[in-house]
């Protein structure tokens, strides 16, 4: 007892000593008292709730994996930590191939709270198979919602409110071209680009149980729309990160709402290297590569997400206009030559197609429907959608 009293006395003169004028006497006492180690803690790294908010992100962050070691139906699939994966601790040794190969990557893992003990069993596992870099924070899930974060569902639980007919808007919220190929039972189509357009769709009980996806953990815009129903006061808004392709893997296709659109990009002698694909006013992923290869002068590539996810990485020559700006800047694009727009899923590139053929005026407008890795180094991978 003595030795605690006296570890709490020396962590609040070093929080007193290091800035005497900006922390209260309390407030050093209470962290150092969350902080303190507990027998059968994984004690060598302990983080808190900023240090975890700094690392969720939709992408998700490049060389960290959040790992929930709760069990799966009663507490991952309900809530959990945007992005974060599930290795129920009474399961590790059987899903240890779901962790990463690289043993450098940070390993996050949490479970229930500071009573908890599964998220620190995990952890000397995962140290035990040699990963360098494991941290664990202690207070898990409830600090998580008490401290505001978004909390994501799975797409187990998603079907059990289905099949229980329990109250839930479901809201895909990609762009309606895409949409219109098939979502997920349910759901309602409010593109994030057209949110505060169709804000009359959202019902008028606030408390209603909102989820958002779109085109998977690639994609941005059920997260944006979460954070603009929360601003309106909606105060039990979910995310379903995976989205639309994890749902079409476990459950399949739904029949598209409309018949998609047919019909090719004419070509013309300045577009006449791209080649129409699949979708009206989209161009092969091989043409646009050879085009961009051989010829980049010829076309303007136009990279139609956000900032925050430009800065991460793109393709090195193409230029920034997202989404939500392209109708206030589309005089700014040119007239003699192509015009391609490009995302992360193809969701937001078609909408800028859609958008640009009914503004833009003589603007040669074409988009690719891809999936693209962005690379910090201006490289990328894409493949064409299937």
């Amino acid at each position: 007892m003595r030795t605690k009293q006296l570890s709490l006395y020396v962590a609040v003169l070093a929080c007193l000593a290091a800035a005497p004028m900006v922390f209260p006497v309390t407030a050093c006492a209470a962290d150092a008292a969350a902080i303190q180690p507990r027998d059968g803690w994984y004690n060598k790294a302990l983080v808190d709730f900023d240090f975890v908010n700094q690392n969720v992100s939709i992408p998700p962050k490049k060389g960290v994996m959040i790992i929930d070691s709760r069990p799966a139906a009663r507490q991952y699939d309900p809530g959990h930590i945007p992005g974060a994966i599930n290795i129920p601790d009474s399961q590790f040794d059987k899903l240890v191939d779901k962790l990463p190969a690289d043993k450098a990557t940070l390993l996050l893992f949490y479970c229930g709270g500071l009573e908890c003990m599964l998220s620190h069993n995990s952890a000397f596992k995962a140290e035990k198979l040699g990963y360098t870099n494991v941290k664990v924070y202690p207070a898990g899930s409830p600090d998580w919602k008490a401290k505001g974060g978004q909390i994501s569902v799975s797409a187990a639980y998603l079907k059990k409110l289905m099949d229980e007919k329990s109250p839930y808007v479901l809201i895909d919220a990609r762009p309606k071209r895409v949409a219109d190929k098939g979502m997920i039972p349910t759901a309602l189509n409010i593109s994030d680009t057209e949110f505060d357009k169709q804000v009359d769709k959202l019902p008028a009980d606030k408390a209603t149980p909102l989820i958002y996806y779109c085109g998977g953990l690639e994609c941005v815009l059920s997260d944006k729309s979460a954070e603009k129903a929360k601003k309106l006061g909606y105060t039990n808004v979910l995310t379903y990160p995976p989205g639309y392709p994890d749902w079409e893997k476990i459950h399949g296709a739904p029949a598209p709402t409309v018949a998609a659109a047919a019909g090719a990009a004419p070509a013309t002698a300045a577009t006449a290297a791209l080649v129409p694909g699949k979708e009206k006013g989209s161009v092969t992923v091989a043409s646009f590569e050879q085009v961009w290869k051989t010829n980049p002068g010829s076309i303007v590539l136009v990279d139609v997400r956000d900032p925050k996810e430009v800065a991460a990485g793109t393709i090195k020559g193409s230029i920034n206009i997202p989404m939500n700006e392209l109708e206030k800047k589309i005089a700014t694009l040119p007239t003699d030559k192509p015009v391609v727009f490009v995302c992360g899923t193809g969701a937001r590139s078609g909408e800028a197609y859609d958008t640009v053929k009914l503004l833009g005026g003589k603007v040669q407008a074409y988009f690719l429907d891809a999936d693209t890795k962005f690379n910090a180094d201006g490289s990328y991978a894409m493949v064409a959608k299937k």
